[in-house]
């Protein structure tokens, strides 16, 4: 008989990150394909009150606890210390949890402590003929693994964004606490502030329902002969600040910094998306002044809907890998989008308001 422990933790603003309910749908399919599951919550934050009533609706037995000053910033050792405790009083078997920072770097401990087994960046969770099974990706997304696993307890990271996440479903809800030992040697660690970047600086926006890709075309020479990337700079900037998307690049625009080449300077390798980048999840993904070849595309597996710009109609996008492709300059093409966003009566313009219509009205779709 499984014992299933869904285990997240709140954000300095007492709610919980959005991840959690994604992983909430690993978690019900995991019980309602197993026979007499017991499934259990245990969160880790501040104060935790009103976030177990967020999950007040979703069937479990019980709702641990772990809360306090000093459990309100990420610290490893507090944080692995209540990962634990939780997971005795679960006695759990099967315990699930978003891969957010907090987590993530305390699981693989908490694992070794328990006598466990971990296995990071599921991307779904099955159940067939009793058996719990994951699917996660390899070899930078492009081997897809099927895997389970006899020995317990065993613990599961869920990539965020790979999966749907289930509805809030308040109510009020009992909680029980419980009390974890914090020596002073382990509060020795202590967060003094968060330094963020100003707003309108910050171009990789993990929740942004857009992702804007930009291709070492924007630095090569134009119709005139000429490079213009100044020009370029305040088009994609422009665009990020109205949409609000998140930024991502191509490894060759990165790249070409090391060769003399103009640049983009806000660009750094943290935006590069790829085989060799990040395999970023978005609904919505917009790729300019890029080839679209099988290394660009890997890093769109998980993007639901692929359009791109680009001059040339047989680029490797227009070979099956964009749903639309824009035969296209790209500078008119978002200077026009930046435009018409500008008279958009909302303020700010969101990505997840970015429509077609821009777009259609400068260029025609193949």
């Amino acid at each position: 008989m499984e014992r299933v422990l869904l285990l997240t933790h709140t954000d300095v603003d007492g709610l919980l990150p959005k991840a959690t309910f994604e992983t909430l749908n690993a978690v019900q399919t995991a019980v309602e394909g197993l026979d007499q599951a017991h499934f259990t919550i245990g969160i880790i934050g501040r104060d935790v009150q009103e976030a177990a009533n967020r999950l007040a609706g979703f069937g479990a037995e019980c709702i641990w606890g772990v809360s306090g000053p000093e459990f309100e910033h990420s610290r490893y050792a507090t944080d692995a210390s209540a990962a634990e405790t939780i997971c005795r009083k679960a006695e759990a078997t099967l315990v699930l949890a978003p891969a957010t920072s907090r987590l993530a770097r305390i699981l693989p401990g908490v694992a070794y402590r328990l006598g466990g087994r971990i296995d990071t960046h599921a991307t779904e969770v099955a159940v067939a003929n009793g058996v719990v099974r994951i699917e996660r990706w390899c070899y930078r997304q492009r081997m897809e693994v099927r895997m389970h696993r006899t020995h317990r307890p065993w613990i599961i990271t869920t990539d965020p964004g790979s999966l749907k996440p289930r509805r809030s479903r308040p109510g009020s809800v009992q909680i029980e606490f419980l009390s974890v030992e914090t020596p002073e040697v382990y509060r020795r660690t202590k967060t003094i502030g968060v330094d963020d970047p100003p707003e309108d600086e910050q171009t990789i926006r993990s929740e942004a329902s857009l992702l804007f890709v930009a291709g070492a075309g924007w630095t090569k020479p134009q119709d005139d002969g000429k490079v213009h990337a100044k020009r370029a700079e305040g088009i994609i900037l422009d665009f990020l600040k109205k949409s609000r998307a998140s930024l991502g690049c191509s490894k060759s625009l990165v790249d070409i910094r090391r060769d003399g080449q103009p640049v983009l300077s806000f660009l750094t390798h943290m935006n590069q998306v790829g085989q060799t980048g990040s395999t970023p999840r978005h609904p919505k993904g917009l790729a300019t002044c890029c080839h679209g070849e099988e290394p660009h595309v890997v890093g769109w597996r998980f993007i639901d809907e692929r359009r791109a710009i680009n001059l040339e109609a047989n680029c490797g996008w227009a070979q099956g890998k964009a749903d639309v492709l824009y035969v296209a300059d790209a500078f008119e093409v978002m200077a026009k989008v930046n435009q018409l966003l500008k008279e958009e009566s909302e303020a700010p313009a969101r990505a997840d308001a970015f429509e077609d219509a821009p777009l259609k009205e400068c260029v025609g779709a193949r």
